[in-house]
């Protein structure tokens, strides 16, 4: 009676030390307030600044249209279907310096401004050699796709392209087959690249205040990773039910050895 009841303790304390807690599992919490909350959560993302190594897609328009051609690639029409290739060879790729090259614009320093700031920049230059009027062109500068790359506890781990303006840490991870049980959702890592290295930035995927953080619209060439729980490398269930089919299974095995040693 008493090894029966030591076997029932370690079961129970063995579930509850191992399982994974409800609440870790859930994405934003009101942890501030007992009730729900329905306070408007005011944005807090920057324009984003173009980095080395982004490609831009750049277009030109013009009441002439023929004398803007070279500017633009053979085949515009079917820029829809485009691939990631197809936006590779056809943009223009931020060199070491900051720098694009574009036809008898020549280079043009893109590093640190905006997409809107460097529309004005081709504009101006445009005017300078080509053009007499603002209203006798029409720029259009975008990312060609937001690139970023995920790691560790997710459904679909490496690098995606989500063809947005803006795309916030949710999205990305949606787009990554999600966060499993066993992720840990309340320390997710940002890993950001800027012109002077690389920083790490923390997110709380279980509070509401996460929309507030300046890291929750994800940038260009970020990183995701996304630890284990302690679960994970325990070799143990996520639940009630797991953990005690795992421990039942263990106990027969023990059992069955006990048994066996006994006869010999």
């Amino acid at each position: 009676m008493t090894r029966l009841f030591l076997i029932a303790l370690l079961t129970i304390a063995s579930v509850s030390v191992s399982c994974v807690p409800y609440k870790d599992t859930l994405y934003l919490q009101n942890k501030n307030t007992a009730t729900d909350s329905t306070q408007i959560i005011v944005e807090k993302q920057k324009p984003y600044r173009v980095q080395i190594n982004d490609i831009l897609n750049i277009r030109i328009k013009a009441a002439k249209q023929e004398t803007v051609q070279i500017f633009n690639p053979i085949g515009e029409g079917d820029l829809n279907a485009s691939s990631e290739e197809r936006a590779y060879f056809d943009g223009f790729t931020v060199d070491l310096h900051g720098n694009i090259l574009m036809p008898k614009l020549g280079e043009i320093n893109v590093l640190g401004f905006t997409t809107d700031e460097i529309k004005q920049i081709i504009e101006n230059k445009l005017l300078e050699t080509e053009y007499k009027a603002a209203n006798d062109i029409f720029v259009t500068v975008k990312l060609t796709g937001l690139q970023y790359t995920v790691t560790g506890e997710v459904g679909s781990t490496g690098t995606k392209t989500i063809f947005k303006e803006r795309v916030n840490i949710f999205e990305a991870l949606a787009n990554s087959g999600d966060i499993p049980d066993t992720g840990d959702k309340k320390d997710v890592l940002i890993i950001r690249q800027f012109p002077q290295g690389q920083k790490i930035f923390h997110l709380d995927l279980t509070d509401t205040n996460v929309m507030n953080s300046p890291y929750y619209y994800i940038q260009p060439n970020d990183m995701i990773y996304v630890k284990p729980l302690k679960q994970k490398s325990w070799g143990t269930g996520t639940n009630a039910i797991q953990n005690i089919g795992a421990i039942a299974t263990v106990l027969s095995l023990i059992t069955t050895t006990i048994l066996l040693l006994d006869r010999i």
